[in-house]
């Protein structure tokens, strides 16, 4: 498996890049959890669905796929690529198994690259699913609190534990001053999302369900 870098540095040898097959493979990809979804919520509309499918098929839940089954040590990358991280990048190995992915296709057909992919994918979507990694609870926020109150909420970080590796982020969401939700998660950005979650259930729970 080659990366454009690394044939820019070998001319000579008669490669293609990934490229291709990561077109290939990120349209498998999509058809493959668009169908898993679409069988197993039959009361999901399209905005929920593909709000799953967005999270499931996201550069970085491909590049945990990827490192589950140490795609990056197949990965050929040139001398600058393999210095900036190479194959740890989470969009070098994204790329990847989008190839790998679209490579099956050609070689094995529709029904094993299906079986591949729902591998990860059917645990994937639980896992999405059970920790509502698909909802946007800050845009959903953000859109309650201008149509009402024409105001922006405001976010702060109010305390970090844990080791560098290991961090666990406790922010508080504030609107016109008021604290109206507080969140933790192993990111900022996580618990901005658990934070507005806990607003919008405050401020009405026909909210956190619109759709």
């Amino acid at each position: 498996m080659a990366h454009r870098s690394y044939l820019y540095e070998h001319p000579d040898l008669e490669l293609e890049s990934n490229e291709r097959l990561e077109y290939l493979g990120d349209a498998v990809l999509t058809y493959i959890s668009g169908l898993y979804l679409f069988r197993e919520f039959p009361r999901l509309q399209e905005g929920r669905l593909t709000a799953i499918r967005a999270a499931a098929v996201r550069q970085d839940t491909l590049a945990k796929f990827a490192r589950e089954i140490d795609l990056g040590r197949y990965i050929l990358v040139g001398r600058g690529e393999a210095r900036s991280g190479g194959p740890e990048r989470p969009g070098l190995l994204s790329n990847a198994f989008e190839a790998l992915v679209g490579a099956m296709l050609l070689d094995q057909g529709l029904d094993t690259v299906t079986s591949f992919f729902e591998r990860f994918l059917v645990a994937e979507v639980r896992e999405i699913v059970a920790e509502h990694r698909h909802e946007n609870f800050k845009s959903l926020l953000q859109e309650r609190t201008q149509g009402a109150l024409q105001t922006t909420p405001e976010y702060r970080t109010v305390d970090m534990t844990g080791p560098s590796h290991a961090r666990t982020f406790i922010i508080e969401v504030l609107v016109n001053g008021e604290v109206v939700g507080r969140g933790e998660g192993p990111s900022k950005r996580a618990a901005q999302q658990a934070a507005a979650q806990q607003a919008l259930e405050k401020l009405g729970p026909e909210e956190v369900v619109r759709r």
